[in-house]
């Protein structure tokens, strides 16, 4: 403690905050510790021993402890106070706070090792002109001067995004390529290499500026609101990320539907329309899980019908047996909606009588100009608009729909006139998405509580992930420019808790027409979250709208995502369970290795792949660092690759290189139609034999893939792998976990040993077993009766 005090002290004495801050007094209450100061108060509250609130209030300001983010509700965390002179230190097992009283100075530590201190704090800026490119109010934090930063919501810009002040404003960027300074989602979160991150608790418009100055200064800076914010430790980055989803709420698990093909454009026109591509999907046996309806279900035109809410019965004559028959084929139905109630649409006038519309400063419905009409907007703040909103989806849903796709949420357009019963339009601009997700989240607790909600959103905040939104990049460019950014983009949103960002496979605006870029995209969608062809109309996104040959390539990608379906779906779970991101960067692996805070070209999926997306044309060959903690093997062909070597590999056609970590078990099965045809009771475990892999560990999460909270109500079961290598032998250990409501199958598993085909002997329960070998694998029968403990031996 000693040593963490004068270190402390001579830190506060290089990094001062405000001169004009004089400490005052201190007291404990109820956990929490407040400070007065001569400008304010301080209030730091522990949530956890790696998770810590600072709010200041300033003199003459009330208390607002209302956050739209956070859910988590403050442990009983021990902490320590010890004081001397000039001192306080506020300390768990994990986190310390240090408050050095003159010259004021706090300090945050997490076991005994400096994140990040305030410099001048909480601050009003004087004497300049105040607008929305200069706001108010600032919260100002000194960095070290080699730290990467990333966070600040979904942008494009390069994975360390420190050296640029990033506006926090919702807003699409229709057309995007490589770089995107603002987009759909400006999270208040900046995360470090040095294994932190701060939440900036406020969901009023701003700015985070990640030392553009370059003087070593994050500043965080709002026009109105909360000066709260939380400061966030890590062991790992998984650990860290983890802990910032128990701060702010873990994801829903998704139905397993969600992880299939989606057939998706803009648009399709009529009732026939829907029910012919999906027949065609059918006939070609491309697999296909969802449909996606634009906005033609509502109306005949782009303009003047948003807000109609309701079938085009012209084009839509029975839109309850199309659902009906789409279901009893597996496919399920999803419809765009958008909060605006244009004054030409049917609702208009019922919206503006029932008063669930945004308004003007003296109540009247505020109404404006966009692309689309002339409108208003549905205030999913006040309670009537929710309960009016609701009962639109609610009506829908008990149709048959099976999930939505929220657009707009931004919102696109909000001008800064409005108000909302929650606040003025900037004020609530980045939590309206947010909010509108929980209100359908809510919705489905009430009145549908057995089933997962599906909800595609492109705008949210901190914490969406907790209402189960599905976020997706935007309207990306359809060319080359446009893949590249994508991988970033899913990393860094997967980094803020919002682990299935996506994107439109194929490329979105625009009428470039590249069969290769097409096929690049949708390798790449492989191994990501969402897979969702979508586009404009001008070129195809759906594969069975492509020639012949493009077509057989789309199907074998659609293919091998089915077979990942049960690798998938565990990393759902994982997420669910753990908030870990099912995209990773390579530093997660390596976080000391400085050459990796910057790349995106590479990264994981999930724990045990390796994927490098092509994201340039022609290309035959590229350039791959595998990291150091493992050997890995080629996915396609099993070529082994070096732990810590960068290599040239050669680049195919029919795939982008996907590799394996030595020692991983990868459980897959034979394609399906759709997930209706999904069962565990064949399937094939392969197992990655590295002789340096001595144990390692992987499983299977199963359930009926549709219950809300499965997993919680006991309704699931876990087919847990373990490998312990030696010289000459292999035992691999099978064990599955049965919940208390859920009854498990017969299983047949085919075990798929690979770099091992010539074994002594092979034993299942010390039973000898034909097996089959191959070039480089062995196969190995394991049937698993009423989850019984199984272990094979591999003598070698």
């Amino acid at each position: 403690m000693k040593n963490i005090i004068l270190f402390l002290l001579v830190s506060s004495i290089s990094f001062a905050q405000n001169a004009n801050r004089k400490f005052e007094s201190y007291k404990l209450v109820q956990n929490t510790l407040e400070i007065k100061t001569s400008d304010g108060q301080y209030f730091i509250k522990p949530y956890s021993d790696k998770i810590i609130e600072t709010t200041f209030l300033p003199v003459g300001e009330n208390l607002n402890s209302n956050s739209h983010a956070v859910v988590l509700t403050p442990a009983k965390t021990v902490f320590k106070i010890k004081q001397n002179q000039n001192q306080l230190v506020f300390s768990s097992n994990g986190i310390t706070v240090s408050i050095v009283k003159s010259p004021f100075q706090i300090t945050y530590l997490y076991k005994n090792k400096e994140l990040i201190s305030e410099k001048n704090g909480y601050a009003k800026r004087e004497n300049v002109a105040i607008s929305k490119e200069q706001p108010k109010e600032t919260l100002e934090f000194n960095l070290d001067a080699s730290e990467a930063l990333y966070g600040a919501g979904a942008r494009a810009l390069g994975m360390n995004r420190r050296g640029n002040r990033l506006e926090l404003y919702n807003q699409a960027d229709y057309g995007y390529g490589t770089h995107s300074k603002k987009m759909n989602f400006s999270i208040p979160l900046v995360l470090s290499s040095k294994i932190y991150a701060v939440h900036f608790d406020n969901g009023a418009i701003g700015y985070l500026d990640l030392d553009s100055k370059k003087d070593n200064t994050l500043v965080y800076e709002t026009i109105s609101g909360r000066k709260t914010y939380q400061v966030i430790a890590g062991d790992t980055w998984t650990d860290l990320i983890s802990n910032y989803t128990i701060l702010t709420g873990k994801q829903p698990l998704v139905p397993r539907w969600a992880l299939g093909n989606f057939s998706s454009r803009f648009g399709y026109h009529t009732q026939d329309e829907v029910t012919k591509t999906i027949d065609k999907y059918i006939k070609d046996e491309i697999p296909v899980d969802a449909i996606i309806l634009d906005l033609y279900w509502f109306g005949k035109t782009v303009q003047g019908t948003m807000g109609n809410l309701d079938w085009d019965k012209d084009n839509f004559s029975d839109p309850k047996k199309m659902i009906t028959d789409l279901n009893s084929k597996g496919v399920k139905t999803i419809l765009i909606t958008e909060p605006f109630i244009l004054t030409t649409s049917k609702k208009w006038q019922e919206a503006v009588d029932k008063k669930i519309l945004a308004t003007d400063k003296v109540g009247n419905p505020f109404k404006y100009d966009f692309y689309f009409g002339n409108t208003g907007l549905v205030d999913v703040f006040k309670p009537e608009g929710k309960t009016w909103f609701w009962n639109i989806y609610k009506n829908l849903i008990n149709q048959g729909i099976g999930g939505w796709w929220g657009d707009l949420g931004e919102p696109e357009v909000f001008p800064s006139a409005a108000f909302t019963t929650q606040g003025s339009a900037d004020e609530v601009h980045n939590i309206y998405g947010h909010t509108w997700a929980k209100m359908i989240r809510d919705g489905y607790a009430t009145d549908f509580p057995t089933v997962r909600p599906f909800i595609l959103m492109r705008a949210g905040y901190s914490g969406s992930q907790n209402y189960g939104m599905i976020p997706w990049s935007g309207d990306v460019s359809r060319s080359w420019e446009g893949l590249q950014s994508q991988p970033e983009i899913a990393l860094q949103m997967g980094m803020q808790g919002m682990a299935y960002m996506h994107s439109d496979l194929g490329g979105f605006a625009g009428d470039y027409f590249d069969n290769e870029l097409y096929i690049r995209w949708l390798q790449y969608g492989v191994f990501q979250p969402v897979y969702r062809p979508h586009a404009q109309e001008d070129v195809a996104s759906e594969p069975v709208y492509k020639d012949i040959v493009t077509k057989a390539k789309a199907k074998k990608q659609i293919e091998l995502r089915y077979q990942m379906l049960l690798y998938n779906y565990t990393l759902a779970f994982e997420n669910n369970n753990k908030g870990l991101p099912l995209m990773r960067p390579l530093f997660f692996e390596e976080p000391q290795n400085e050459k990796l805070l910057n790349s995106c070209d590479s990264y994981l999926w999930g724990n045990d792949f390796l994927v490098t997306p092509i994201t340039k044309a022609a290309v035959t060959s590229t350039s791959i660092y595998f990291p150091k903690s493992n050997n890995w093997f080629d996915f396609y062909t099993d070529k082994k690759h070096e732990a810590g070597a960068t290599e040239t590999v050669s680049v195919s056609a029919d795939n982008i290189p996907v590799f394996v970590r030595g020692g991983a078990f990868i459980p897959m099965i034979k394609t399906i139609q759709n997930t209706s045809k999904y069962s565990l009771a064949n399937f094939d475990l392969h197992f990655y034999y590295d002789e340096k892999a001595t144990n390692s560990f992987g499983k299977v999460y199963n359930d009926d893939g549709l219950t809300s909270n499965a997993y919680e109500k006991g309704a699931y079961e876990i087919i847990n792998f373990a490998n312990n290598t030696t010289a000459k032998l292999i035992t691999i250990k099978v064990n599955t976990i049965v919940g208390k409501s859920f009854t498990s199958i017969d299983k047949k598993i085919n075990l798929v040993v690979h770099n091992v085909n010539k074994p002594i002997k092979i034993t299942v329960n010390g039973m000898n077993v034909d097996f089959k070998t191959n070039t480089n694998t062995l196969e190995i029968p394991v049937a698993i009766e009423k989850g019984m403990d199984k272990e094979i031996k591999i003598q070698l």
